[in-house]
């Protein structure tokens, strides 16, 4: 049961009387006149549990864009329902606009309809419809919760999709697929052609060219069928903080670009996620949906205070395939995590895939290291610059194990590794 404020309107037109005959059974005559009334609207409003409620489903949204929950409300009962109605989820779905009036006659029914902007990525789930029916003096309702489940899946933010249409224009300029040609390039033979000004020398048929009038040249294409496997740590570094933005968003946004690159240039992606076990895995097998399959599993995937176990996740590794691929790893180049859990395992994994460490940087180093205007300025400098000299010292350590780093602040760092990708693609390197 709930009231209303016109309850204590009421009570406080008893002044009247009380004034008119000051007593204290005027007060309490008035008072028990007051309760009648409101246990009477309360007996004659609806009951909230005769309507009919059924959820639509949602379905998958990326996190940060919009979405909207239908809730249809029908009336099955043989009297009008004049009610507040209220769509409730769980914070992070960012629902707004969740009260409704109705008002539904016998037989009616009505769809309500709430906007939801996610917060957070995974299922967000709604909590019920609660259902305020009131009587007909307004003063008091019958209230209750209807169950009404359903759930919105909130997938990863992927804002570098701006940069897969540039990405893919370069790798049909690599593949010979638009009106640009790149000679000489890549590892898998094409076809012959003759000679013109401006190609390689190295790639001329002298045999085809013997039993021609012309110079013949070989043309080339980039490798096709190769594998890429994306390995994102998801242990406590990654729980950090950039710009707002939680490094493991980021390195999920670069993920879901270079799997969409690879996918289109014909290469197979598979994908591992974890820190002290394996969190999630994804075998694509050339699937060009892989973007939004990845999508879908890294929904769940939350940052776990526990140090990386890399052991376990070059396992994991060895487990999808012994082929040679290029191996990318998502981790931010942490020294004391990166010295302690990720190098004793680098000789193994160097020995048999090409390896990219890809980090999201924080730009507040620089910035700090730069800002010099006071004493506790120049301190913070100092710190900042020590902490960069360790990165930097980090990063050439494991290029001298023969591992490629790409430190790049989160909005550079999906198209810096796409275009790594494309060049080790070109030069046949794959």
């Amino acid at each position: 049961m709930a009231i209303s404020g016109r309850v204590p309107l009421l009570l406080l037109l008893g002044l009247v009387p009380v004034v008119l005959r000051p007593a204290a059974s005027t007060v309490w005559l008035w008072l028990a006149a007051v309760a009648l009334v409101v246990v009477a609207d309360v007996l004659l409003a609806p009951r909230p549990v005769r309507l009919q409620v059924e959820r639509r489903p949602v379905g998958a949204v990326r996190i940060g864009e919009p979405a909207e929950s239908q809730v249809r409300l029908a009336n099955d009962g043989t009297r009008r329902v004049r009610a507040l109605v209220r769509d409730a989820w769980q914070p992070t779905a960012g629902a707004s606009a969740n009260r409704h009036r109705v008002s539904l006659g016998p037989g009616e029914a009505t769809v309500l309809r709430t906007p939801l902007l996610p917060r957070r990525r995974g299922d967000l789930r709604a909590l019920g419809v609660t259902v305020r029916a009131h009587g007909p003096l307004r003063l008091a309702a019958r209230q209750a919760t209807l169950d009404a489940p359903g759930h919105v899946r909130s997938l990863p933010a992927f804002p570098s999709r701006r940069h897969l249409p540039s990405r893919l224009a370069r790798l049909r300029e690599l593949d010979g697929r638009a009106a640009v040609r790149v000679r000489g390039q890549g590892t898998e033979f094409d076809s012959l052609r003759e000679y013109v000004r401006g190609d390689d020398v190295r790639s001329i048929d002298w045999r085809a060219s013997a039993r021609n009038r012309n110079v013949v040249v070989r043309t080339w294409q980039p490798e096709r069928d190769r594998r890429v496997v994306l390995v994102l740590d998801t242990s406590r570094t990654s729980a950090g903080r950039v710009a707002d933005v939680p490094r493991l968003d980021s390195a999920m946004d670069a993920t879901l670009l270079l799997a969409a690159l690879a996918a289109r240039a014909g290469d197979r992606v598979d994908f591992v996620a974890g820190d002290r076990r394996v969190r999630a895995r994804l075998r694509s097998a050339g699937s060009r949906d892989v973007a939004a399959r990845l999508q879908d599993v890294m929904a769940d995937l939350e940052p776990v205070i526990v140090e990386a176990d890399w052991g376990a996740l070059a396992g994991a590794v060895t487990a999808l395939g012994r082929q040679r691929a290029l191996l990318v790893l998502l981790t931010p180049l942490e020294p004391a995590a990166v010295e302690e859990g990720l190098l004793p395992v680098l000789p193994t994994l160097t020995r048999h895939h090409r390896v990219v460490v890809a980090s999201v940087r924080d730009p507040a180093l620089e910035e700090l290291a730069g800002r010099r205007t006071s004493v506790d300025d120049v301190y913070g400098a100092a710190a900042a610059e020590q902490a960069l000299r360790r990165r930097r010292a980090t990063a050439d350590l494991l290029g001298a194990l023969g591992v490629e780093v790409i430190d790049a602040d989160a909005e550079r760092l999906p198209p810096a590794l796409a275009d790594h990708y494309l060049s080790l693609k070109a030069r046949g390197l794959l």
